[in-house]
């Protein structure tokens, strides 16, 4: 799968979780830049994206995320 197509991917997802179909993420997209991405939302965007995906992450990759970029690489190694 194209890193194209994961980032569409797990946008459809945050517009879902987040109940906003105005999030457009690009690689450098931080929770800051996103309305009401606060930790709780955090653990509901990470659980759909291992469900829709088929894929699961460990806690310390989950922490090492600084950006959806880095999310998008966890994503595509584990595809």
């Amino acid at each position: 799968m194209e890193r194209q197509q994961i980032i569409a991917q797990v946008t459809d997802i945050f517009r879902d979780v987040l109940d906003n179909d105005d999030i457009t993420l690009t690689d450098a997209t931080t929770a800051r830049d996103v309305e009401d991405w606060d930790s709780l939302n955090h653990i509901q965007l990470v659980v759909g994206i291992e469900k829709h995906f088929k894929i699961r992450f460990a806690a310390k990759e989950i922490h090492s995320w600084q950006n959806v970029g880095e999310l998008v690489d966890s994503v595509a190694g584990k595809l």
